[in-house]
């Protein structure tokens, strides 16, 4: 049991380094992994031996070593989370009538992993493997809404880190601060024409055992109309969003997490 909080701040180091676009020094991952200097230091020359984390000593910078693309390309042939959520997912298109996916975070962009098309729905850019900035989808507000302060301070350091697709969504991190405290304090993350015109989307994060946001799912309508589910009914935002939090719990709970 002793060893059990190194490992957990060791994973906070990894998932730090993994979420960043460049190395990073030192104190940066001290302040991000709210961890004493000395303990981030032995931390990562543990990791730098075992090849998970590689040291460039002349720019004065950490990052992620052979050995995390060796465990980052297992997931990709094992695909978990995928086989997890493809049916949750299935049976959540069949309930709203309405397009769905499933998004990991990777540094400051959503990558699609999963997507179930409702039947006579049109093709959406959230097609699998695309990535699109996190913080204007639904998706990344889901999930950035669950990271520390720290780590999301860290993912946007200046308003050059934002993207701006159509003239909308947050373009600072103060902005960005509080659209996420709303998302917190409603429970569900949105977006309307933000990525796409004409389109919004409503996302619920899934956390594991951690509390550690691990995807985001998410489910995509025509914004101009009352969406219509399977029966004919008028459903909006609200009761999708309550949909989508099932999911999600569901997806939640078979990780070990507390919904």
């Amino acid at each position: 049991m002793g060893q059990v909080p190194a490992a957990t701040r060791a994973l906070r180091v990894l998932r730090f380094l993994a979420s960043q676009p460049d190395p990073a020094p030192l104190e940066r991952i001290v302040r991000a992994c709210d961890l004493p200097r000395s303990t981030a230091y032995h931390l990562l020359n543990a990791m730098i031996a075992e090849g998970f984390v590689v040291h460039l000593a002349e720019e004065h910078r950490y990052g992620l070593g052979v050995a995390a693309f060796e465990v980052g390309s297992g997931y990709s042939r094992q695909e978990p989370l995928q086989r997890i959520a493809r049916r949750p997912l299935a049976a959540l298109v069949d309930r709203v009538g309405q397009s769905a996916h499933l998004a990991v975070l990777h540094g400051r962009d959503v990558l699609y992993v999963l997507e179930e098309r409702a039947p006579g729905r049109p093709p959406l850019v959230t097609d699998v493997g695309v990535r699109l900035p996190a913080s204007l989808t639904a998706s990344g507000r889901a999930l950035l809404a669950r990271l520390p302060a720290a780590q999301v301070r860290a993912l946007y350091p200046s308003p050059d880190a934002f993207v701006d697709r159509h003239g909308q969504g947050p373009r600072t991190l103060s902005a960005l601060r509080v659209m996420l405290a709303e998302t917190r304090q409603r429970g569900w993350a949105t977006e309307d024409g933000e990525v796409t015109p004409g389109l919004a989307s409503v996302a619920s994060a899934v956390v594991d055992h951690n509390g550690h946001p691990m995807a985001g799912v998410a489910v995509t309508y025509p914004s101009e109309t009352p969406s219509e589910g399977p029966a004919g009914a008028a459903v909006d935002a609200a009761a999708l969003a309550e949909e989508v939090r099932r999911t999600a719990a569901q997806l939640t709970r078979r990780l070990g997490g507390v919904a």
